[in-house]
């Protein structure tokens, strides 16, 4: 048999052709099998990390509330134990009840100025005793205008007696005070 020589260069270019096709159409299957897989790994990890995140957070406030505080020299807190609260007492000397570490028993602290401290955490009575009036500032600057405007000068001292339960002195220091000043 005899094959015209044009023949076969055609032969070979359309072999080489399905040959390619086959080989192109396995590798795209390998191709898209590999996206799913790295995609597949892609949204664990995101998962894994959103997990991990929601702990960290939920470990973090954990901790706040825990915290040890270190007191300073000339802080309020340095000098007393812990203390029981008895909100009895808190109830009769104010006429109305107190939660514990409520910081807005303190004159001047309202809903928006606890709510900044606890973001910075200070949560309790014994917290705020211990934290400068510097520091106090910082976080009210930090919050914007609106908290700038305060004065934190008593807030220590009247924590401390909140937390000390000497709640007569506390009125009696709050009747003298004007948003929280003196």
């Amino acid at each position: 048999m005899n094959i015209p020589c044009i023949l076969i260069p055609v032969l070979v270019g359309l072999i080489c052709a399905i040959l390619g096709y086959l080989l192109g159409k396995m590798n795209s299957k390998k191709e898209d099998s590999l996206a799913t897989s790295l995609q597949e790994d892609l949204d664990a990890c995101k998962a894994n990390t959103k997990n991990l995140t929601a702990k960290i957070a939920a470990l973090e406030t954990e901790l706040a509330a825990k915290a040890i505080i270190t007191p300073s020299p000339q802080s309020y807190a340095a000098v007393t134990p812990t203390i029981l609260f008895d909100s009895e007492l808190a109830a009769t000397v104010f006429g109305k009840k107190i939660k514990e570490n409520d910081l807005k028993i303190v004159e001047g602290i309202g809903p928006k100025i606890e709510a900044l401290f606890n973001e910075a955490g200070i949560i309790t009575w014994h917290q705020l005793s211990d934290t400068s009036t510097e520091k106090l500032q910082s976080i009210l600057d930090a919050g914007g205008e609106n908290y700038a405007i305060h004065n934190p000068s008593t807030w220590a001292k009247q924590a401390f007696l909140a937390y000390q339960g000497k709640w007569q002195e506390l009125k009696d220091m709050q009747e003298g005070l004007l948003g929280g000043k003196e």
